[in-house]
């Protein structure tokens, strides 16, 4: 297939107008309708973009044949009706995140593309960002050795969302980013969330998450929609280096540390044990040299790659079900106070 194929948004408000940009300009796409419940908020997208028409009915938007797949940026309760209505149509799917507001309903849109053999996908957007990636592969090739933590932060003042609490809102950033980079995928046994409200706003507007991954590794992450300053880091240790990725540092995102603790082992009466003493790594300091891209643009072109190739995309709908498993275990712990909750991720489909 070298022709580009056609794609309609449904979807005008916030983040549907940065996938039509993305869309409209990508040479594997052709950005044909723009679909709204709003007349107006569709005209005014499509008129954007000379070649898209707007359109108010999703059901004239799936019955059209030269439409080959759709990108959805709905409120999160419309995505499984919307998704399953377009898989059975036979278009492929694109989806912003969360990709459901449940997992049950994210595994009834993974059985419908499965049944119809197209395409689902998750728009994780920072899983495609020239920072993530370059993580992806540093640890695919080793470069950090077996992880032993990842620890990320992302906080900064408001938006309080009306219907969501801050796990739903910016956790998912994270996890998409943690189920990306480890090569089995966001896996924990089970997750521990301790959420906050201070202001009496009905839901919890900072948290924190802890996740044993198994093994003796763990991931923590520190969500807040009250901090007077906007953080985005990531750090990730190994038992060879640590990895800091620092967002708002345009000039040097990724640090990679050649610096760590040693455990050296003995034998004692043949057992293997640690000695009493550690050992401290003070190695060099590099930063990797990172592409400017924008991750929307390399996040369409992958949704395009993976129809054409039939395959499964990188952030499939297997990932989205991931993270919502993580946030649905993450909601019962903090209503039990932060006990662990027993997180039950999908084995993968052979």
């Amino acid at each position: 297939m070298t022709d580009s194929l056609g794609i309609a948004v449904i979807g005008a408000g916030y983040w549907g107008p940065n996938l039509a940009r993305n869309l409209h300009a990508s040479a594997d796409w052709r950005l044909d309708v723009i679909c709204d419940l709003d007349p107006d908020r569709a005209a005014a997208l499509a008129a954007r973009f000379g070649g898209a028409r707007p359109e108010t009915d999703v059901g004239a938007v799936l019955a059209d044949p030269r439409i080959d797949a759709v990108a959805i940026a709905t409120p999160a309760r419309t995505h499984a009706s919307l998704a399953c209505a377009a898989l059975e149509a036979g278009k492929h799917v694109l989806v912003e995140k969360p990709l459901a507001d449940s997992g049950a309903h994210a595994e009834s849109m993974i059985e419908a593309a499965a049944a119809n053999r197209l395409v689902l996908m998750a728009d994780h957007t920072y899983c495609y960002t020239p920072a993530v990636l370059k993580i992806r592969e540093l640890i695919a090739e080793g470069a950090l050795g077996d992880i032993l933590f990842l620890d990320s932060v992302r906080i900064n003042l408001g938006l309080i969302q009306p219907d969501v609490d801050v796990f739903w809102d910016l956790a998912p950033h994270d996890l998409s980013v943690i189920d990306f980079v480890l090569p089995d995928g966001l896996r924990p046994e089970s997750v521990s969330a301790i959420g906050a409200d201070p202001l009496g706003a009905g839901r919890a507007c900072l948290g924190y998450l802890t996740l044993p991954l198994g093994g003796g590794a763990v991931a923590h992450v520190h969500v807040n929609w009250l901090s007077p300053t906007k953080v985005r880091q990531m750090i990730i240790g190994g038992t060879r280096r640590t990895l800091v990725w620092d967002d708002l540092n345009p000039q040097q995102r990724l640090s990679v540390y050649d610096r760590g603790v040693d455990l050296e082992l003995q034998t004692l009466d043949g057992v293997e044990r640690a000695e009493a003493t550690v050992s401290y790594r003070l190695g060099d300091t590099w930063s990797p040299a990172l592409p400017e891209r924008e991750a929307i643009a390399v996040m369409v072109g992958e949704f395009a790659a993976s129809i054409r190739e039939g395959r499964a995309a990188r952030t499939d709908g297997a990932a989205g079900v991931r993270v919502l498993r993580v946030l649905e275990a993450a909601t019962a712990s903090a209503a039990d106070g932060g006990a662990p909750v027993a997180v039950r991720i999908p084995e993968p489909v052979s």
